[in-house]
């Protein structure tokens, strides 16, 4: 009976330590990523780079697919640079957009980069603590990317304003709800790869990110004459 409880302890505490080093190197990949986009983002503000708009989803889908495929080598950490610089350098023209077409756009883009901060540490902080299992959010979230994703091809097509504010704060509630799932699945064994739980959080962050954007510049932004 006592080699069993030692076997046991021994093996809880081998995924503990596992489950730290995953959490560890999964917030230090994450901040590197981010500090890249912020670095690439910057890139495509002063290179006036264009908007890519549907153009951007094979090659967003492509690097994802990549860093999926690699994410047990250590190519999987290029791929996933080259996703999250993509991602940023494409964030470039938006910002650009934000800051020259509204008299307070940069108070906006200051806003939405400070709010999503404060809401990402807020629900991160709160499944690592805690260690609760959000996993049945699963279900839900992916019918309301679904749906989401849908309005937003709709909105492509038919310009009704309160179709955007409505999906950009769908937007907000998904990216938030995606930050509680995938921490959760971190700290709870469901996800044992920091690669790929990097690239999910990143994901929701840059979502959260520009649906707040969004919504400030629709609700609070002031157009320049």
């Amino acid at each position: 009976m006592q080699r069993t409880t030692n076997t046991v302890t021994r093996t809880q505490s081998g995924i503990l330590i596992q489950t730290n080093s995953i959490i560890r190197n999964t917030y230090m990949l994450l901040s590197m990523t981010l500090l890249f986009s912020a670095f690439t983002a910057w890139l495509g503000m002063i290179t006036n780079a264009p908007v890519f708009g549907l153009l951007a989803l094979p090659i967003y889908f492509g690097l994802l697919f990549l860093t999926q495929a690699l994410r047990n080598s250590v190519w999987g950490i290029v791929s996933i640079f080259a996703f999250t610089g993509f991602m940023g350098y494409t964030l470039g023209p938006i910002l650009n957009f934000a800051i020259q077409g509204f008299s307070n756009g940069t108070q906006l883009v200051m806003a939405s980069l400070g709010l999503t901060g404060l809401i990402f540490f807020a629900l991160s902080g709160y499944a690592l603590t805690t260690r609760k299992d959000f996993s049945y959010l699963g279900g839900f979230l992916f019918v309301a990317a679904t749906v989401g994703m849908i309005a937003s091809i709709a909105g492509i097509f038919f310009h009704i304003p309160l179709l955007y504010l409505g999906v950009s704060a769908l937007f907000v509630l998904i990216a938030s709800g995606m930050i509680l799932f995938e921490t959760s699945q971190i700290v709870n064994g469901g996800e044992r790869n920091y690669i790929m739980a990097t690239i999910s959080l990143y994901v929701s962050i840059y979502n959260l990110f520009i649906s707040l954007l969004q919504l400030f510049m629709m609700l609070a932004g002031r157009r320049n004459d």
